[in-house]
This record gives structure tokens, C-alpha cells and sequence, in this order.
């Protein structure tokens, strides 16, 4: 059952992707020439302060204790520097390259795993792990003549890199028994409270904080982000990851970009008429049915004739 949530939450952070492409649009068409850190940060305060926004009405009477508080900052602040680096990555470097290297935490997270416990990983995790590698390399058109690492290939790194001290978080038994929503909506908090300073900070003049968002199609895109990828996604990663191993969590992970190839064969034409920009759906590739299929195929591996999951196992003293 924690599989198949996790699985759920791939899907809807799979529909993030075609989302912000089209609430760039917008705004890059409504707002004219506005600085790319300005609406990136801006976007990550808007849509997890309009998900905190809506989640208060189902936790009135929940109250976050301190160890949630404290799980909920380290999140927040993982996921922000994590999210602050893909984004500064993405200026410097192709956006597959990103795909690819973003993936990397798949990796990370056996290696932090077998530091951990002074161990080898097993051969099912090291061959789901080669087979994720690949996928992900089919995936996004990357080969070795391709791949080059320059400032915004090592940057992507640096981001999948702190991308695993979040999922690492939620494994930690120091937090166990924290409420998965109630920890969502504090993170929701905290990001809101991060970026609000930044987006003050790269916005060309103050009022920009409220025009970015001021139309009903930019609105409505924020909302569906902050429904589906901040309450909808976060809700699940942060209830149910915990009754999973980290190592086995990133690489259902990994089933992200599979599904967003799906959702671009038919969502951008409909966001595109919505925000009155041409954005083109895509189509059914080889790459995308052999590269989602190895990614599939990776986490059926690591799935098969398993004994049923154990809760978080505490890190080595």
C-alpha cells in the first residue's frame, strides 16, 4: 500500500512540468521582460502559501508539536536549496540533462545508505539502480557523447544531491509518529516563509509580488500546483515514505518523469488555449515507451516477493 501512494504522488508531481511551462508563458507574455529568479522563487512562495492556505480548514483542530515543526523546517529547507540549485541548473544546461541528472539521488541515496550500515547494497538494488540510470538516460535523449558537466550539470548534482537529506529526513525514527498532513502543511509554511524574502528581494519593484500572480489563468495554474504537486504530492511522500526504506523510496521516484511524458501528450494544448499561448503537445516515442519501460521494470524489481515493508529502520549510531 505505501508503494502505491508514493506511486500516486509521482504522478501528480508529474503534473508540474506542463503546468509551470504554461504559467511561464503567461506570465512571460503578460508581465514582459521579468528576471527568471524573480519567477522562479516567486512560484515556489505563491503556490505552498495558497497550499498551506488550504489545508488550514482540515487542520483546526491539529496542531503541530515541535518534532513536526522541527521535521517540517528540515523539508522545507532541503527541498528549497534543493529546488534553488535544479532551478539555477536549468538557466546553464538543457532541460534533459536535467531529467537526467536530477535522477542522481537513486544513486546517493544506496551509497549514503551502505556508509550507513557498513554494508554492500544488494544485487536486486544495484541492478534496479543501473536499470533507473539507463531509463532516465533514454528518457531524456542523453548519451556519453552528449553529457557535459559545466556549471549547470554540476549544479543539477549539487541539487539531487540535497534532494536525498529530504527523503532522508522522513526515514529518520527520531520523527516517527509525526502526522503526515499536519507536517505538510507546516513545510508549506516554512517555504512560503523562506521564499517570501527572496521573491522581495529579485522582484524588479515590490508590487510585482502580487501583479505576477493577477490574472484568473495564472491563478488557476497556481492553484492546480498547489493542490495536486504541494498538498496533493507532499501529503502522500510525507505520510506514507516512512513505511518505506530511502533507498527504495527514490527510485519509486524516479516513475516522476514517466508519467510526465504522459501528461504532455495531451495537457499543453489544452493549458495552451487556456493561457492564449501555443504550446504544442508531444507524441509516443520509442525513447518513452523503452526508457518508462526500464524505469517500471526497475521498481517491479525491487518489489518482487518482497516481505511486506518494515517502518523506517534508525540510522547506524
Amino acid at each position: 500500500m505505501p508503494v502505491v501512494f508514493l506511486i500516486v504522488a509521482c504522478a501528480l508531481w508529474g503534473l508540474s512540468f506542463p503546468i509551470v511551462k504554461a504559467l511561464d508563458y503567461e506570465q512571460s507574455a503578460r508581465l514582459g521582460d521579468i528576471p527568471d529568479i524573480f519567477l522562479s522563487v516567486w512560484l515556489q512562495m505563491a503556490r505552498f502559501a495558497l497550499a498551506a492556505v488550504l489545508m488550514v480548514p482540515f487542520l483546526l483542530h491539529r496542531r503541530p508539536t515541535a518534532k513536526e515543526i522541527q521535521q517540517a523546517a528540515w523539508l522545507a529547507v532541503w527541498g528549497g536549496i534543493g529546488m534553488a540549485f535544479q532551478a539555477w541548473g536549468l538557466t546553464r544546461t538543457e532541460a534533459s540533462a536535467s531529467a537526467f541528472l536530477t535522477q542522481a539521488y537513486c544513486v546517493f541515496l544506496p551509497l549514503i545508505a551502505c556508509f550507513r550500515t557498513k554494508s554492500a547494497p544488494s544485487m536486486r538494488t544495484v541492478l534496479a539502480t543501473l536499470m533507473v540510470i539507463a531509463g532516465g538516460a533514454i528518457l531524456s535523449g542523453i548519451g556519453p557523447g552528449t553529457l557535459k558537466i559545466g556549471e549547470g550539470e554540476l549544479a543539477t548534482l549539487a541539487g539531487a544531491f540535497i534532494f536525498t537529506f529530504q527523503i532522508l529526513t522522513l526515514e529518520n525514527p527520531k520523527y516517527e509518529g509525526n502526522r503526515g498532513l499536519v507536517v505538510t502543511f507546516a513545510m508549506c509554511v516554512w517555504i512560503a516563509v523562506i521564499f517570501l524574502p527572496l521573491s522581495l528581494l529579485a522582484a524588479p519593484h515590490p508590487r510585482m509580488v502580487i501583479e505576477a500572480g493577477a490574472s484568473w489563468p495564472a491563478f488557476a495554474l497556481i492553484l492546480s500546483l498547489a493542490l495536486f504537486c504541494s498538498v496533493g504530492a507532499y501529503g502522500l511522500m510525507n505520510s506514507w515514505q516512512p513505511r518505506v526504506s530511502a533507498t527504495e523510496a527514490g527510485l519509486i521516484y524516479t516513475t516522476e518523469p514517466v508519467f510526465t511524458a504522459g501528461f504532455v501528450m495531451f495537457l499543453p494544448a489544452l493549458l495552451g488555449r487556456m493561457v492564449g499561448h501555443p504550446y504544442p503537445n508531444e507524441t509516443l516515442t520509442f525513447s518513452l515507451i523503452s526508457g518508462g519501460s526500464l524505469i517500471l521494470a526497475a521498481n517491479i524489481l525491487m518489489q518482487w516477493k518482497r516481505p511486506p515493508h518494515p517502518p523506517a529502520i534508525a540510522p547506524a549510531p
